[in-house]
């Protein structure tokens, strides 16, 4: 409920609260794990807290906030894997987040093993029970309500192939909360877990004649 005495405040002039709530309110978030290639063959993994699907044909995308060297990749190849991030993977992708010099491979850094894709030449992470394959659609450069450009970009990709670890399929229905997946939630280093005692089912109403 909105109470009368709720704190209001306008992002433009600031929260005013000890930590901004925004990311702890829109979450926890499914996490863009992003593995690439350049031209060169070079390797690199890293995590996105912007990340979600956004259609069916399957569409997914994430935002890079600043240039880095996952939106480099994907401008030069047009490609990328996203991999799931599972708790016993949680401290792999931590890894992965580290401001590495250029060319370096996240791959070793974290012990992953890189995987061969069917589709894209990024390869994905073997370890992760499930992979998306992506081929980008579109590239956005976000801009305010004033019409000036920002320093993130919103990279969406259509998933071309789909790699689901047979563990968590049970009479070929997907089971999310068994794969373990983490999500990212707000404040400075905050993450969930899914748990299976924590899933519950709502039914769709139908068409009222």
């Amino acid at each position: 409920m909105a109470r009368d005495d709720a704190h209001v405040y306008e992002p433009a002039s600031g929260h005013g609260l000890a930590h901004d709530p925004f990311n702890a309110i829109v979450g926890p978030r499914p996490i863009g794990w992003i593995s690439t290639v350049n031209l060169r063959g070079q390797r690199n993994l890293a995590p996105y807290s912007f990340f979600n699907a956004f259609n069916f044909p399957p569409i997914i995308g994430f935002a890079s906030i600043g240039r880095k060297d996952t939106l480099a990749n994907i401008e030069e190849t047009g490609e990328f894997a996203w991999n799931l991030v599972t708790d016993p993977l949680a401290e792999a992708m931590n890894m992965t987040s580290a401001p590495l010099t250029r060319g370096l491979d996240e791959f070793e850094i974290a012990g992953l093993t890189p995987a061969p894709s069917r589709r894209i030449k990024p390869p994905r992470v073997l370890e992760s029970p499930v992979n998306f394959e992506c081929r980008v659609t579109q590239i956005v450069q976000l801009t305010t309500l004033a019409g000036a450009t920002t320093q993130t970009w919103l990279v969406l990709g259509e998933v071309v192939a789909v790699h689901v670890d047979r563990a968590f399929l049970v009479e070929g229905v997907y089971q999310a909360a068994a794969a373990q997946p983490v999500l990212r939630w707000g404040g400075f280093g905050d993450y969930a877990r899914i748990a299976p005692e924590h899933i519950f089912e709502l039914i769709r109403p139908t068409r009222q004649a």
